[in-house]
């Protein structure tokens, strides 16, 4: 503790140092140059810092300068930044030129940029200082809550990357993924990136914006351009880094050994109670409480820890007149929170990114991405072990003495079904990922005619290995031997990307022309390989040398592949010509437009066709708009065509079904059987988007506002249909899925004196996923018989279908009331204490008439905000999100259906029906294991609405000299990632991404120290 406060006097005298340093006071008056009126509201900032204030109502500003403070930097909508040298002067006037183009930044889109107010399209972009606040080893987590229209499902496994969905699902079989563009070339994830690697983020969410991209850009795309030096700039050696500490949250509370007791006692199962008694036998009893054995496992204590989490980059960036640079490299190091088992995930990189100007009409350049990770993957049964284990039993049994190496304890000497005890699982299985993954990219820029004609071509190739290694351990539970087993399995792709394109700029008087022209070849090319063996010599947990299928004494021919009967071991080779024309009038009227034909080898429909258009309408830049509080105002809307290859081909035909045995004239006949039903998928999925919306800049820039509408309808959509006449399903392209929406996202920010400023900005985004067609079908049974799924038409996709509750009966008059036949009450037993179900029909029984849309696991609302406040050189960030109206599965709970001798969660167990009155929510004890009320119902699917403090950042920025030394930009951040989340959802998380929680890894929040050095 000393120690800890001497830091902290150092730490805050050493701030207090910076800030005595010698002072000066610069004030001035900033006026235009047009016309020499003074310009109210222009940032003043001193360079590289966020230390800044705004001038007044007459131009007048005022700001203290430290010593080693010299440049200010003057800003303002509409002119041109100026930048200027203090050099000891007290007073400095401005006057500010007019600058249209700083109106806009320039955004990334497919195959160029265009500047932000040219734009028709719905696209959002993250900078670099907004995706590197987020401790992850998964660029795409930093972006949760963060874009309107864009749902991030956090996966807390190491490693593991987020679910990400852009405007919804439109696929019953695709991946729902989007499309990811890094520096040109084509990825399913960007596992391999590190975020300090990253430059910018770009979200191409209509279709307008994304369709240059083909068939390939059906679920959105995301466009990433890493990090690149500056011609010009001077040699810069940037650390960046944080270490911190994962800590699991909202961990579940199971029954303990007293909870568990009385529900075992309430049940009254003769079995059991017996098991019960065998725990008392074999453990004694409480000296507590004796009517319970000595045993209170809490399962999940044993199973999690905290554990830590690191990152370091270093990168070295600069830049002459004719060349820049980047070079860099990092490491991710990310620990699991299971016990007892290798769970973790490591990550290496390196990048070098150089660009030279060999002659003025001539750029080349060229990026290297190395990444080399290792991953083990825990294995997901502890988890299921852990929430079902009985808490009676210890985690180790000296009784056990025939278990080997470990004495664990076996829930089936008590008498259970199964072993139950997730350290077998922990102990005796290791699952390892070796993934490598080599990114290069060459690109040769011809300016053919100088600010008017340009060629650019680009190759990319990508490779890609993933060794898989999973082994079991060979064992004893103390009842039963188990084998020893070797898996391994390889999957290797190779991909490569050229992109030609030309591209015309050109201005006369009030017009304003951009035209792209290109051509694009790509090729997919994956291989797999995979062996499984058995009883494998000399396997020991302490002895990985021998961990090889040459020493397992069995293997199987059947378990060995090469293929997996989709795409594996095969070629897909892409074409496509593209185009895009940009156009604008004196900066008011906007066209946009871009086709692309793309064609492939998947399918036997080889070419799809690909249009947009788009509008806008700058209504800011007309003369006779005079509103003073609004600076920018703009009207746009688009439509666009997309293509979704990502889904499986079946060009079929009749077959014969041969060794069918029928019987003619009295004996039997063995022949062939023709067999019409087939599928026939001859072509990718198809989607149509129109989107409008609305952006805004208000107040001095301050106000900043986009709003948009977007209707997506997917059509020709792979689903399986029952052909009149048939039972067999067949794949047919004639499904249909609509998404609409609203997305909203407003900002704002101020800077009130030299030394205060702050900020604050939200977004949110509603969804309805509704099914239009299913090929004359009205509905499409997904999930399992036990816990159906469905698919109706009006409905949303793969709804949850079941019985809606009215509520548990209280009594035998509340039974008799019910409105259900005496028939079917007698036929099933109604007791007090069982679920009442709604009969929607009224025709006095429950039956599959009955069933109803439960809700989806889609949510309706997804939202985020943010706070910023900076006092001088601290900044304070805050970061929230949540989302409302989706339901998640509790398939936890229904595991009662298939084996019925486990635990359960305290909740459930303290508020089971126990009398009138006590719960018309949960059912008695007995009426757990019962089939009436495990029926698919209400009390299965669960809110899954939360909200979440997501991050908050605190940073302080030491710059200047200390004890007479210039000391480099060194800048300390404390972090807290998803320090709270409140929900009703019983289980660790809100947070699945198909809405199924049989069991998921929990979220851990995260706590870290960090620290960026500038050289």
């Amino acid at each position: 503790m000393k120690k800890y406060l001497l830091f902290m006097c150092l730490f805050f005298a050493s701030a207090m140092a910076f800030d005595a340093a010698a002072q000066i006071v610069v004030q001035g008056r900033v006026t235009s140059s047009d016309d020499g009126e003074p310009l109210p509201g222009v940032n003043v900032l001193v360079e590289n810092t966020t230390k800044g204030t705004v001038t007044d109502v007459d131009g007048n500003y005022s700001i203290t300068l430290d010593g080693d403070e010299n440049v200010l930097v003057f800003s303002f909508i509409g002119f041109a930044t100026e930048r200027i040298s203090v050099s000891g002067r007290s007073v400095i006037d401005v006057s500010l030129a007019s600058d249209i183009t700083s109106l806009d930044e320039v955004v990334v889109i497919g195959y160029g940029t265009l500047q932000e107010r040219e734009l028709t399209t719905a696209i959002t972009t993250l900078k670099t200082e907004e995706i590197t606040k987020t401790p992850t080893g998964q660029a795409m987590q930093a972006l949760q809550g963060k874009v309107a229209g864009v749902q991030i499902v956090s996966n807390g496994a190491p490693g593991a990357a987020p679910t990400v969905r852009v405007r919804g699902i439109g696929s019953f079989e695709g991946n729902a993924a989007p499309l990811y563009v890094v520096d040109g070339m084509f990825f399913d994830n960007i596992d391999f990136l590190n975020t300090n690697d990253i430059a910018t983020i770009s979200i191409l969410k209509d279709a307008s914006a994304s369709a240059i991209y083909g068939m390939r850009a059906a679920n959105g795309v995301v466009l990433i351009e890493t990090k690149s030096g500056a011609y010009g700039q001077e040699p810069e050696i940037v650390y960046d880094g944080y270490v911190g500490i994962q800590v699991p949250q909202n961990v579940i509370k199971m029954a303990n050994s007293e909870q568990f007791v009385r529900y075992i006692n309430e049940v009254g199962d003769p079995a059991d109670l017996a098991f019960v008694d065998n725990a008392f036998q074999r453990y004694g009893r409480s000296r507590v409480n004796p009517n319970v054995p000595d045993v209170n496992t809490d399962w999940y204590d044993e199973v999690m820890d905290p554990s830590t989490i690191q990152n370091h980059s270093l990168s070295f960036n600069g830049g002459s007149e004719s060349t820049r640079y980047s070079i860099g490299g990092s490491y991710f190091d990310q620990q699991g929170l299971l016990n007892e088992t290798r769970n973790e995930f490591k990550r290496l990189t390196f990048r070098a990114k150089l660009d030279t100007d060999v002659k003025k009409w001539l750029t080349v350049g060229g990026n290297l991405n190395v990444s080399m990770a290792r991953q083990y993957v825990g294995e997901n049964a502890a988890w299921f072990d852990a929430y079902f284990a009985v808490p009676i039993m210890p985690v180790y049994d000296e009784q056990n003495s025939n278990a080997s190496p470990f004495r664990l304890a076996n829930a089936r000497q008590l008498g259970y079904r199964n072993r139950q005890n997730p350290f077998f699982p922990l102990l005796y299985n290791d699952n390892r990922n070796n993934i490598g993954k080599v990114l290069g990219n060459f690109h040769l820029d011809v300016h053919l005619l100088e600010d008017k004609l340009s060629f650019k071509t680009v190759y990319n190739y990508s490779m890609e290995a993933i060794s898989a290694r999973n082994v079991d351990f060979n064992y004893s539970d103390g009842m039963e031997n188990v084998q020893s087993a070797l898996v391994r399995e390889t999957v290797t792709s190779f991909d490569q990307v050229w992109d030609n394109y030309a591209t015309y700029r050109d201005n006369w008087g009030a017009h304003n022309l951009t035209l792209v022209a290109g051509y694009s070849f790509r090729s997919e090319y994956r291989e797999l390989l995979y062996a499984r063996g058995t009883e494998i010599q000399g396997l020991d947990r302490d002895q990985e040398e021998f961990w090889y299928l040459s020493r397992a004494a069995n293997i199987n021919i059947n378990d060995i592949r090469d293929t997996d009967g989709n795409t594996l071991n095969s070629r897909l080779f892409y074409q496509s010509v593209f185009g895009r024309l940009a156009y604008n009038y004196d900066g008011r009227y906007l066209l946009y437009s871009t086709f692309r034909r793309d064609g492939n080898n998947k399918f036997q429909t080889k070419y799809g066709n690909f249009a947009t258009f788009g509008a806008g309408w700058v209504l800011s830049e007309e003369a006779f708009f005079d509103v003073g509080f609004i600076d920018f105002l703009k009207f746009r809307g688009g439509w666009g065509q997309l293509g979704n290859d990502g889904i499986r081909p079946a060009e079929g035909s009749p077959t014969f079904d041969e060794g069918r045995l029928t019987v003619i004239n009295g004996a039997p006949v063995t022949g062939r059987f023709l067999n019409p039903a087939f599928d026939r998928i001859t072509a990718f999925e198809k989607t149509e988007e129109i989107n409008v919306g609305i952006t805004a800049n208000l107040l001095a820039s301050r106000l900043s506002f986009e709003a948009d509408y977007f209707i997506r309808d997917t059509k020709d959509l792979a689903v399986n249909i029952i052909l009149p006449g048939f039972r067999e399903p067949v794949r047919r392209s004639v499904g249909e899925i609509r998404n609409t929406g609203f997305e909203f996202s407003i900002d704002w920010s101020d800077r009130i004196s030299d030394k205060w400023a702050y900020s604050v900005g939200g977004n949110l985004a509603t969804l309805e996923n509704e099914v239009r067609g299913l090929g004359g079908a009205k509905s499409l049974n997904a999930g399992s018989a036990e816990f159906r799924q469905i698919s109706i038409v009006g409905e949303p996709f793969e709804a949850f279908y079941g019985y809606e509750l009215v509520g548990v009966f209280q009594n035998e008059q509340q039974i008799s009331n019910s409105g259900y036949t005496q028939e079917f009450l007698a036929e099933n037993n109604l007791q007090p204490g069982d679920f009442y179900f709604k009969d929607q029909n009224g025709d006095g029984v429950i039956d599959d008439e009955d069933r109803v849309i439960l809700g989806s696991y889609l949510p309706d609302l997804t939202y985020g905000f943010n706070i910023a406040v900076s006092y001088g050189n601290f900044d304070l960030t805050a970061h929230f999100q949540g989302q409302a109206g989706n339901s998640i599965l509790n398939r936890k709970r229904g595991e009662i259906i298939f084996t019925n001798d486990t635990n359960l969660d305290a909740e459930l167990a303290d508020n089971l029906w126990r009398g009138d009155g006590t719960s018309n929510k949960y059912p008695s004890a007995a009426g757990l294991r019962k089939g009436w009320n495990q029926n698919m119902s209400e009390y299965f699917v669960e809110n899954g609405s939360y909200f979440r403090v997501q991050n908050v950042r605190l940073s302080y920025l030491f710059k200047g000299q200390i004890l007479g030394s210039q000391m480099p930009e060194t800048r300390i951040t404390l972090t807290a990632e998803r320090l709270l989340t409140v929900f009703d959802y019983n289980g660790f998380n809100p947070e699945v991404a198909d809405g199924i929680d049989r069991q998921v890894y929990p979220i851990p929040a995260i706590y870290t120290v960090g620290l960026n050095i500038k050289l």
